[in-house]
């Protein structure tokens, strides 16, 4: 977390800037929510149809944690990028300067 209040500190204005942190927080926060809503109600729904209590349900929220889990690594890397990437240039301009 500290990593993305040093990102959104503008050193000109020394105001800092949410948003750039709460879509990131966000995004990396709907990768776990809507993965594993929708596996409960596709779980519930597959065991009410074919009678098959815990079975679908538990297949159905494995997957989806796995695919959340895929989901906010990937976008965290993506992130991390971002933001060294951007270190880098304000240390590349603060060396020009």
């Amino acid at each position: 977390m500290i990593c993305f209040f040093e990102m959104a500190i503008d050193n000109k204005k020394k105001s800092i800037d949410w948003v750039g942190p709460v879509k990131i927080a966000a995004r990396l926060s709907s990768w776990i929510i809507f993965p594993v809503i929708a596996g409960f109600l596709l779980g519930s729904y597959l065991d009410k149809k074919y009678d098959s209590s815990p079975k679908w349900f538990l297949i159905v929220i494995g997957v989806s944690f796995v695919i959340s889990m895929f989901g906010l690594v990937k976008n965290t890397i993506e992130e991390y990028k971002k933001i060294e990437n951007n270190n880098k240039d304000i240390v590349s301009k603060e060396k020009k300067d």
